[in-house]
This record gives structure tokens, C-alpha cells and sequence, in this order.
């Protein structure tokens, strides 16, 4: 795994806001920064190429000096309840725990398709600022009450080529009532 994370491209440089040359974006990242500059939300932004697993997501870290968020896409058995966990990195997802915390069956990981279908996001690239994209609000927001510690909070913008870091204060203060999501918060041990 080592040898696979040191063949990963980081550019080491720290941009503060949105990229100058939009050349090559996706109309999901550029929506990510539109919401950002409407909410007058300062953030850095690292970009990389792709990282498709948060254990490939350490150099990142080390750069941000923050953790990049993990972000798991869900469902229940029955794929009629659709969920976005939010947890620290060092974290291990405990389905049982959060199934029972929030009083439904048993959750695994819902199909990409799903993904793309609700937030506009594919596998590796899992975001909170995906929910800007669920326009019939489909998705309900879990995060691990430890979210909450943490100063700053680190994530991808819809696309796994660059990392954001901005307050997690922008967060819960801005980002979340701007996309007009509910949210419920766990505890995972």
C-alpha cells in the first residue's frame, strides 16, 4: 500500500480559493467553488491526482494539517433511505452502532449509481458538498460528534483531484443551512 501512496502526484502548494484557470474542471468541482465564494467562505486548496481511498489521503493531511474527512455513502436493506456519514479519517465505520443510533436496519454501502444519481459524485470523490446536489433531498447527513472538535475541516470538492480545508465553524454556520439539509450527529467509539 505504501509503494502506491508514494506514486500518488501532490502539488505541494497551497492555493488559497478557487483555481485562476477553470481549464479542465467539472462543472461539479466549479459548482463547489460557486457555492463557497457565494457563501463567502475562505478555504486553501490542494490539488493532487486522484486519491480514491482516505488512507491515500495522509500526505494530504500532513499539507492541510488537518484530516480529510471521511465520507461514506449508505442505505438501508430495502435501498429506500439513503445516507452520508461524515467521520474523522482515523475512524472505524461500526454499522451496528450507527444503525442503532439512528433506529434502522442494518446499513451497508449503497451503489454507485445512487451516488451519482443523488449527489452528483462518484465513488472516491464522496463529499459533504455533494449534498449541494440532492435537489429532492434524498440524502440524510450523519456525522460523528468528533467532527466537532476539530478547528478545521478538510474534504474534496465533489471531485478526488483536489482537497478543501475551510473552518468547520462554515461548516455547520454556513454550508449546511445554505444547502438546506438536515443532519443528524452519532457517536461512533
Amino acid at each position: 500500500m505504501a509503494d502506491q501512496i508514494d506514486s500518488f502526484y501532490i502539488d505541494k502548494t497551497l492555493y488559497s480559493g478557487r483555481p485562476l484557470n477553470s481549464s479542465g474542471r467539472l462543472p461539479k468541482e466549479l459548482r463547489t467553488y460557486d457555492l463557497l465564494d457565494d457563501l463567502n467562505i475562505s478555504f486553501v486548496r490542494l490539488d493532487h491526482s486522484p486519491l480514491p481511498t482516505i488512507e491515500a489521503c495522509q500526505e494530504v493531511d500532513s499539507i492541510l494539517e488537518t484530516n480529510v474527512c471521511k465520507n461514506l455513502f449508505l442505505c438501508n436493506a430495502q435501498k429506500t433511505n439513503f445516507y452520508l456519514l461524515l467521520l474523522p479519517g482515523n475512524k472505524k465505520f461500526r454499522t451496528a452502532v450507527v444503525s442503532k443510533q439512528i433506529g434502522t436496519a442494518r446499513l451497508s454501502f449503497a451503489e454507485p449509481e445512487f451516488m451519482e444519481e443523488f449527489l452528483d459524485i462518484t465513488p472516491g470523490s464522496v463529499s459533504v458538498l455533494g449534498l449541494m446536489n440532492d435537489k429532492e433531498k434524498r440524502v440524510h447527513l450523519l456525522i460523528d460528534r468528533e467532527v466537532l472538535d476539530h478547528e478545521y475541516f478538510a474534504c474534496h470538492p465533489c471531485i478526488n483531484t483536489s482537497s478543501l480545508k475551510f473552518k468547520t465553524s462554515d461548516l455547520f454556520d454556513k454550508i449546511i443551512p445554505a444547502m438546506s439539509c438536515r443532519y443528524t450527529l452519532v457517536d461512533l467509539p
